[in-house]
């Protein structure tokens, strides 16, 4: 297995539907900006609306720190509109919704489960650089908590904007850092 932290972001140009409409989104979109990457395995399931729905509560925030979140699924666009459609809960959804029918983005995140024809929950942020900084892949039982990202969001923004800090175990946005050196050697 490659690592794929701090790997670029994949080639990629995909439909995806959004507010009402269908639009393609392409790697060129994500060049420049943060940007969340949501991998879940199918619309019309069980844990699936339950993310998808945290992160719809969790989107203003996210807008407002400058990360845009795409959430993915090998459903084509047209299933995602149906979906957004049919359910109260995903009719919250304000984020592009992409649509990754031949599993370009899937397999380029290596989430890709070849004998399904989904994908595992992958969770991975890339940076304006479109280096991937974030990479957290679970398996499909197992649904994801919107905060954790956002608090490991702030704590990947600050480490960018603040050379030679790090942050520690439960570290939150105005929480003390730390400083590698030497004199923290066995100290912590």
């Amino acid at each position: 297995m490659q690592p794929i932290i701090n790997s670029l972001l994949p080639e990629f140009k995909v439909q995806a539907y959004r507010n009402g409409n269908f639009e393609t989104v392409s790697h060129e979109d994500v060049k420049g900006k943060w940007a969340i990457f949501f991998f879940y395995p199918a619309d019309f399931t069980f844990v699936c609306p339950t993310e998808l729905a945290d992160m719809a509560e969790k989107y203003e925030a996210f807008k407002a720190m400058g990360v845009e979140v795409y959430s993915v699924s090998t459903d084509t666009h047209f299933v995602h509109k149906a979906w957004h459609d049919a359910s109260d809960t995903i009719r919250k959804i304000q984020y592009p919704m992409l649509a990754d029918p031949t599993g370009v983005l899937s397999r380029g995140f290596g989430v890709y489960i070849e004998e399904a024809g989904l994908a595992y929950r992958g969770t991975f942020l890339v940076d304006p650089e479109g280096r991937i900084k974030i990479a957290e892949i679970q398996d499909n039982s197992i649904g994801r908590n919107a905060d954790e990202l956002l608090r490991k969001v702030e704590a990947a923004q600050f480490v960018a904007s603040h050379d030679g800090e790090v942050c520690p175990a439960k570290w939150k946005k105005g929480v003390e850092t730390l400083k590698p050196s030497i004199d923290l050697v066995g100290k912590i």
